[in-house]
């Protein structure tokens, strides 16, 4: 039988440290929101030392664009999953909004992690350089979704641009109301947000109520 060398391992596990912290990271932020957690807690959650964790990142903005980047890579890898198994573009469209109405309205966590960004960048460009390079390609992806069903005839052809810019802005308005409107995230409430999003796409008017 195979086995690794001790020295192999640890130069595995010294590979995957700044992986796991990241993501002990983005639990730690999304548990106890940015003004409620220290380096100390993520080193724990991780398992690691503190002096373990200044090896990696430097700082707490680096540890904390590493937890961004996380998010990123996450979200991107559920929403592929969510929409592998649709048969029609309207349909890879349609499970990727429920995707992100479920990941991103309704997951408390993640809404949490996402509302603490955006406090934060506003006083930090790197921050907000971050978000801003996933933001574009969340609506470029979502713009793909669109043309593609457009293309197909499933849904008319209309400014996908546009019409994607406004789901967004929506997606964001309905992320605030979740924090003081808990039935946001319910599951018939969910269902209904998501159909009154896709409604978007399908009627010329694009100003349409999301209620």
């Amino acid at each position: 039988m195979r086995t690794t060398s001790p020295r192999r391992d640890a130069t595995r596990r010294s590979a995957e440290r700044p992986d796991r912290l990241a993501a002990a990271a983005f639990e730690v932020l999304a548990d106890r929101g940015f003004d409620g957690a220290n380096l100390d807690d993520i080193a724990a959650a991780a398992g690691v030392t503190k002096g373990s964790l200044y090896w990696h990142y430097e700082n707490k903005l680096e540890l904390l664009l590493a937890a961004c980047r996380h998010y990123y890579r996450r979200w991107e890898a559920g929403i592929h999953a969510a929409i592998a198994a649709a048969r029609t573009p309207a349909e890879r469209l349609h499970r990727a909004l429920a995707f992100s109405v479920a990941s991103c309205v309704a997951d408390r966590r993640n809404r949490r992690f996402t509302t603490g960004i955006f406090m934060r960048m506003q006083d930090d460009a790197a921050v907000r350089s971050s978000w801003a390079q996933f933001y574009a390609s969340v609506r470029e992806f979502y713009v793909g979704l669109v043309r593609a069903a457009q293309t197909s005839g499933e849904l008319p052809p209309q400014d996908a641009r546009r019409q994607v810019d406004l789901m967004l802005e929506a997606m964001e308005g309905l992320k605030v109301r979740a924090g003081f409107e808990p039935a946001v995230a319910d599951a018939a409430e969910q269902a209904r947000i998501v159909e009154s999003l896709y409604g978007i796409f399908e009627r010329p008017s694009v100003g349409r109520s999301l209620r």
